[in-house]
């Protein structure tokens, strides 16, 4: 049992700053053995009373020091009154490793993301896809590559990230990773979620992205323009699988879909509208929202060709398509076939459909969102200032001829 329990507040007069204020410091004895803790607070020696324990006088700088000493010591007794209810011996250092909160679990950054991990791993299909666990495991990754680069060591406590931790991480991911500033912040993103679940769980005390700002810069998205979609339609083909191909990425230039939704597609997606038309009704598979598009002539004759294909037939899907890594390469053919110099990726479809097939014939913005799939227009705008960049250009050949006709005409005159 413990029979001995005191706390003193003194001075180290022989520790002074340049100002001739000692340090404030906190003594806690339990059974005749003490510990001391710093309370970084200076204090002027001819003010401290060192027979009351307290600042001398009854000024501001008195008043607020003399409260904050009598909050640390009901702080330091709710300690040893909730010590003694445990039960357990305990010492001044348990006191002092409780107050300080060295008592706690040291949660470790990558053990706390590899859980993570494998809680959302368990969840693919159900509350996440495939990819967005991998962007995960892909980030956890470059974290472990940054603190063996730069810390020498295999894993960090949480308490040492900070927004020095951050900066370094995005300067790490750009210089020695060679990621683009946008693809860097994308994995700073996702570093972020675990940061705030640390946060959330009391395992470091303040969120170390307080102060850190993630500014995406503007990127041009590709987009084929009217007559290099045509090209592509009329491009006739003889190797049945760079056809298929090309048939998968023309479907998705008039309806809009990624890959992985295309992939997914079954005849349960195929609706009859009210107006009799055909429409895909489906969710996407990275965010989850539901769409609807109705399908347009090109898509719906993509349908057709290939509905007797033992695949189609049997249920399986709407289209054979191949990996989305084989479809990227044979695109790389198709477009050297086609004369795009273009960098045709599957992903380029849906950027197509946005601006060339929808917003450049009129289809207002917020119908290209909710076919698209968008939760929020903020990503169909991105479109939009795609097709008013284009229209800027446009505009400024117009300006350069019309410019150029009327000099030709008053030099003829």
């Amino acid at each position: 049992m413990v029979s001995t329990f005191s706390t003193l507040f003194y001075i180290k007069n022989e520790r002074r700053d340049k100002n001739g204020k000692a340090g404030l410091y906190l003594r806690i004895t339990v059974d005749g053995r003490r510990t001391s803790i710093s309370l970084h607070r200076k204090v002027d020696p001819s003010k401290w009373d060192s027979r009351m324990n307290k600042l001398k006088g009854k000024g501001v700088e008195a008043e607020e020091l003399n409260r904050f000493m009598t909050t640390i010591r009901h702080k330091i007794n709710r300690i040893q009154h909730e010590l003694i209810e445990g039960g357990k011996p305990f010492t001044a250092l348990d006191v002092k490793n409780i107050y300080l909160g060295k008592d706690k679990e040291v949660k470790m950054l990558l053990v706390v993301f590899d859980e993570h991990n494998r809680q959302m791993k368990k969840l693919v299909d159900k509350e996440f896809a495939i990819g967005t666990w991998k962007r995960y495991f892909t980030t956890r990754n470059h974290i472990a590559e940054f603190i063996r680069h730069e810390y020498k060591r295999e894993d960090l406590p949480f308490q040492d990230v900070d927004l020095k931790f951050i900066t370094r991480f995005e300067y790490f991911m750009k210089s020695v990773k060679d990621c683009n500033h946008n693809s860097a912040l994308k994995y700073i993103n996702n570093f972020k979620k675990i940061v705030r679940l640390a946060v959330a769980n009391g395992w470091i005390a303040r969120d170390p992205f307080y102060n850190y700002k993630v500014k995406f810069k503007w990127v041009d998205r590709e987009f084929l323009s009217t007559e290099e979609l045509q090209r592509l339609v009329d491009l006739e083909i003889n190797w049945p699988r760079i056809d298929m191909v090309r048939d998968m990425f023309v479907f998705c230039c008039y309806t809009g879909l990624a890959y992985i939704d295309v992939k997914n597609l079954t005849q349960d997606n195929l609706v009859r509208n009210i107006d009799g038309e055909l429409w895909i009704e489906a969710k996407r598979t990275k965010t989850d929202a539901k769409f609807s598009i109705p399908l347009l002539p090109n898509a719906l004759a993509i349908l057709a060709k290939h509905k007797h294909h033992p695949k189609v037939m049997n249920g399986e899907c709407v289209l054979p398509i191949l990996s989305n890594q084989k479809s990227n390469a044979y695109l790389k053919e198709i477009a050297d076939l086609c004369g795009i110099k273009k960098n045709l990726t599957t992903h380029l479809a849906r950027h197509t459909f946005a601006t060339t097939v929808t917003l450049s014939n009129g289809v207002p913005i917020e119908t290209v969102g909710k076919m698209l799939g968008h939760k929020n227009l903020r990503a169909t705008q991105h479109y939009a200032k795609i097709i008013n960049k284009k229209v800027g250009e446009d505009m400024a050949i117009l300006k350069e001829k019309l410019t150029s006709a009327e000099v030709n005409k008053k030099t003829s005159n």
